[in-house]
């Protein structure tokens, strides 16, 4: 009796934490505003007068998804960075290479500002005092208190997101909420989804806007992705009405129109997340490196031919902007399973 008593009472105390963890985690969830005007560090005040730019995406992976690092999302197990040291090496490696390029816009995803996976190292604040000239702008996609998986090592508590630095004086910057979600409890631990849009005045009174987006990734079938993209055509056939050039820029988390995941993975199979785009976006031009892969698979570390890759990140300009160049720097993903891509362009003239 006296074990069937202690079980008993093992089992109650079990259940009373999980039901209160499930209670917190539910009423602490953060539930953003779809439209939030975002706060702007403004450390350059000069103005748009050059009509050619260049602009650099890359998913950072919170400087911890390294070439030798998995992911349990991916079938990995890995969890967290290896160690403090290495989130340092990653981020000093990731800025040198933004520094050399000296873009005009940058647009950075899954940026730490202050998560156990990675030690607590404000990524964002050392960007930031990195490029000292430049205006820097965020937006928060993922705060959660405690992510309990996986059960040997949870990630536990995460606040992350985008950020996007300019070498001119923003206008404005508004965070924009992507519509779709998974069911609870499993949303209660996974991303908001959510876009930066920045503006920028032009002499000709209209403005040039960039956009940092990162799309879902995991849900089965595509179904919120595709709830996504839908309200991006939305939102770009508006700024396409008002006359203003448009650069949309980020990690899709879709096959990149023009690329061909079967060709760049001979003999592999097909992963079912990889998705096309399904919809169709009017007035806008896709501008791609479709050669070069952006993203590999996290299933295992890094090994050139043995990882599934794919191009996940690119750009999408409206019409009134020609495109010069678009290329993947194939960085060998030793610091971020992503790579950077960079898109030099100008602005026609009506």
């Amino acid at each position: 009796m006296k074990k069937i008593k202690y079980l008993l009472m093992v089992v109650v105390t079990i259940a009373i934490l999980v039901a209160g963890y499930f209670v917190f985690m539910t009423v602490t969830d953060y539930k953003p505003e779809p439209k939030i005007t975002l706060e702007i560090n403004q450390k350059s005040n000069e103005d748009i007068e050059s009509y050619e730019f260049a602009a650099t995406i890359f998913n950072i992976g919170y400087c911890g998804l390294d070439k030798e690092q998995d992911f349990f999302m991916d079938g990995g197990t890995g969890s967290r960075a290896s160690s403090k040291e290495t989130v340092l090496s990653n981020l000093e490696s990731i800025t040198s290479f933004l520094e050399e390029n000296e873009d005009d816009f940058i647009l950075l995803q899954e940026v730490d500002f202050k998560s156990k996976r990675t030690y607590h190292i404000n990524q964002h604040e050392r960007l930031s005092n990195s490029f000292k000239d430049y205006s820097d702008t965020y937006a928060i996609n993922y705060k959660v208190p405690w992510v309990p998986v996986p059960i040997t090592k949870p990630m536990g508590n995460v606040k992350s997101g985008l950020v996007t630095l300019s070498k001119y004086k923003i206008d404005s910057s508004i965070r924009y909420q992507f519509p779709g979600e998974e069911k609870w409890p499993r949303q209660l631990a996974l991303l908001d989804r959510c876009f930066i849009e920045t503006r920028h005045k032009l002499n000709d009174d209209k403005d040039l806007v960039i956009i940092n987006t990162h799309m879902s990734a995991y849900d089965k079938g595509g179904f919120i992705r595709h709830q996504q993209m839908n309200f991006l055509v939305k939102y770009l056939n508006e700024e396409y009405e008002k006359g203003n050039y448009v650069v949309v820029g980020g990690d899709w988390n879709h096959e990149m129109p023009g690329s061909d995941s079967d060709m760049l993975n001979p003999g592999k199979e097909r992963l079912e997340w990889v998705k096309e785009i399904d919809v169709d976006f009017p007035n806008y031009k896709w501008a791609v490196d479709e050669k070069t892969p952006t993203n590999r698979y996290d299933d295992k570390p890094y090994v050139k031919g043995e990882n599934y890759i794919t191009v996940l990140d690119g750009f999408l300009v409206s019409d009134n902007i020609e495109v010069i160049e678009v290329k993947t720097s194939d960085l060998g993903f030793e610091n971020s399973d992503h790579n950077p891509v960079t898109l030099k362009f100008s602005l026609k003239n009506d």
